[in-house]
């Protein structure tokens, strides 16, 4: 499996700027972020290349991972799923997220009716949650005959969780779900 963290995000951007929340909820990719997936677009179109197979993509559904993703379904002619599981660590106001029904009148080819209409976690959810989220997501994808040809859209807090490594924006992330999770409860 690929874990892949979104490309920068107008709160990326504004926040490695100040340090400070700038207030942005469900921020989109800036025009740097773009880039930066158009790059691991390319990264991974070598690794098809070279023989790997990528049959779908499982995507968070903040704003940030579907921009994210939409670029890398396009370029690699791959389809797209929603699931809420690797969604970030709620912790700013960027992580307030778009309710469900705009969510499918924004991206009609989609579906998002799995969803509840306020999908994400409140803004205080602890360190516990995201790594019990982690455990959940870790054993879902376990039990996928197809793991290693799935590429995961997410964030830095929900791969930090269940790899314990800080991924950079649009990073690539090799995961092997057979092994262990590297950051335990």
């Amino acid at each position: 499996m690929i874990l892949i963290r979104h490309g920068q995000s107008e709160f990326n951007a504004a926040f490695n700027r100040t340090g400070i929340d700038p207030g942005i909820i469900d921020a989109p990719l800036t025009e740097q972020g773009r880039a930066q997936v158009r790059r691991a677009a390319e990264e991974l179109r070598v690794r098809i290349d070279g023989g790997s197979v990528i049959r779908r993509l499982v995507v968070s559904p903040y704003t940030r991972t579907l921009q994210t993703a939409a670029i890398l379904a396009e370029a690699l002619d791959l389809p797209m799923e929603i699931d809420p599981l690797v969604r970030e660590h709620a912790l700013y106001q960027c992580d307030i997220g778009t309710p469900a029904s705009h969510l499918a009148l924004a991206w009609p080819a989609l579906s998002f009716g799995h969803l509840t209409e306020t999908w994400w976690s409140s803004l205080d959810e602890t360190r516990i949650q995201l790594l019990e989220r982690c455990r959940s997501f870790h054993h879902q994808a376990g039990a996928w005959t197809d793991w290693r040809e799935v590429v995961v859209i997410s964030h830095w807090g929900f791969i930090r969780g269940l790899t314990g490594y800080e991924a950079r924006n649009a990073e690539l992330v090799a995961f092997d779900v057979t092994r262990q999770p590297a950051i335990a409860l």
